[in-house]
């Protein structure tokens, strides 16, 4: 009788494959919640499969976006609240994607480790199921990666995809004016960009995750936290009750740089600066960091974390449409015949 091999094994080698498995078992029921019209099979399989005419689309354009996190997971890991960082990764992907008249569909999701946990793990993708409960796409595929050598011990990390569609012809940005306004809707604190500069500040303030959050209540770790906002159910609603011109999503970059990417060429922004408050979590990064107002207005959302371009005739009701969704919203400013972003009053 053949002596049964001693030889090597993938679990040796730092890869729990049943530890995988358990995970999909564990995230099957929040991946279930996300199901919506268009959806097929369940997870597991090698491809996830979506039925565009059952979602009630006749003559679709596909439109597509994937995005992470950034350095905001490493404050996630650091601090082991890692459930908010799963809806941050959707709505990087799904605020982008009705920028373009889109309505999400369905996401998957990249998660890579060195050593999978799977309590972890689940935290970090139910988080994800909220999120595209929230932008009801649904939660219908994505990978796990269990890669020893690859991640220090405790990392890991995350990449989103999305898949939206729009019938022919209803892409955005489309007949933008000189006089048309932009309608500013408040974010949810810092989102997930700039979080490089934030550590930063951070470190060079001497504080830790752990202490008081200088600008609010609770851990600075916990408020640095707060998820990103999702707006695409208010933001398609405005769109297909018509007057909206252009969307824009103001992540890395800030309103510099992320509005002249609605405006074609000749067309441009005035921002009134006064319009709204400061968030005290920008307040405090600009005065602990000695960030000027330039650099803060190019690097953070500063409080506004979407933009509609808009008739102006529709601007009431389209600022009531997101209210009644629970985002506030204003007039920030309007387009103009210069190109670029134009700033006047005040942000600090």
């Amino acid at each position: 009788m053949a002596k049964e091999s001693e030889g090597l094994s993938y679990a040796e080698a730092g890869v729990d494959i049943e530890a995988g498995n358990s995970l999909v078992r564990r995230i099957g029921p929040a991946a279930a919640r996300t199901a919506r019209s268009g959806t097929m099979d369940g997870l597991g399989g090698f491809g996830a499969m979506f039925d565009l005419k059952a979602a009630g689309y006749e003559d679709p354009i596909l439109v597509s976006a994937t995005d992470g996190v950034g350095t905001k997971l490493r404050i996630a890991i650091d601090t082991g609240e890692v459930a908010g960082v799963g809806i941050d990764l959707v709505a990087m992907c799904v605020n982008d994607l009705v920028c373009q008249g889109a309505e999400p569909l369905f996401f998957l999701d990249y998660f890579a480790t060195g050593k999978l946990d799977v309590d972890e793990a689940a935290k970090v993708i139910e988080g994800i199921a909220e999120g595209c409960q929230t932008a009801g796409a649904a939660l219908i595929g994505g990978e796990t990666a269990e890669m020893p050598g690859m991640y220090g011990a405790g990392d890991f990390d995350l990449a989103g995809f999305a898949v939206g569609a729009m019938e022919r012809g209803g892409h955005l940005p489309s007949s933008l004016a000189e006089g048309d306004v932009i309608i500013g809707v408040a974010s949810n604190g810092v989102h997930s960009n700039g979080y490089s500069l934030v550590r930063r500040i951070v470190e060079h303030a001497g504080l830790g995750w752990d202490s008081d959050a200088p600008f609010g209540e609770g851990s600075l770790g916990a408020a640095l936290l707060a998820p990103t906002a999702i707006y695409v159910q208010p933001a398609l609603a405005a769109h297909r009750a018509g007057g909206v011109r252009g969307f824009a999503h103001i992540t890395g970059g800030g309103l510099t740089e992320n509005l002249p990417r609605v405006f074609p060429d000749g067309l441009g922004a005035q921002i009134d600066l006064s319009s709204w408050d400061l968030p005290p979590v920008f307040r405090w990064l600009a005065e602990a960091g000695g960030v000027a107002e330039a650099e803060m207005l190019k690097t953070f959302n500063c409080g506004i974390g979407f933009c509609v371009v808009a008739d102006p005739d529709r601007a009431e009701s389209i600022i009531a449409g997101f209210a009644e969704a629970g985002h506030d919203a204003r007039v920030i400013g309007s387009v103009t015949g210069t190109e670029g972003v134009a700033y006047e009053g005040a942000l600090l």
